[in-house]
């Protein structure tokens, strides 16, 4: 079984589910407001994709941040970021059988299915 991990009312998320459902397949959504995120679960993200990548900097969560808070920020620091304002993650995660991708653009479609078919 497949797990989106996101915030379900988020755009991305929303093509994700509906593009993953057009392949004929069935997925759990985890919604990191709803369901919740727990530290040992991010830093498992964390271990499989890297902070750099799981961090959003593009986001308003991140712009609305203090620059103290931005600045020299370390694992440990982004972590408890994202602990803390869950819509700083970048979504989705996908997990199969312990195995984590990053994203859902166009250009990310064939990885994505290549990872879905492994």
């Amino acid at each position: 079984m497949v797990t989106l991990y996101g915030i379900r009312n988020c755009d991305t998320m929303k093509k994700a589910a509906n593009w993953f459902e057009d392949t004929g397949r069935q997925c759990v959504l985890h919604d990191y407001r709803r369901d919740g995120l727990d530290e040992a679960k991010l830093r498992t993200f964390v271990a499989a994709l890297g902070w750099e990548a799981l961090l959003n900097k593009r986001g308003t969560t991140w712009r609305k941040l203090d620059d103290e808070e931005k600045d020299n920020i370390t694992e440990d620091k982004a972590v408890a970021l994202m602990l803390a304002n869950v819509a700083m993650i970048k979504r989705p995660v996908w997990e199969r059988d312990g195995e984590y991708m990053l994203g859902f653009a166009a250009d990310d479609r064939p990885a994505i299915r290549e990872f879905l078919d492994m």
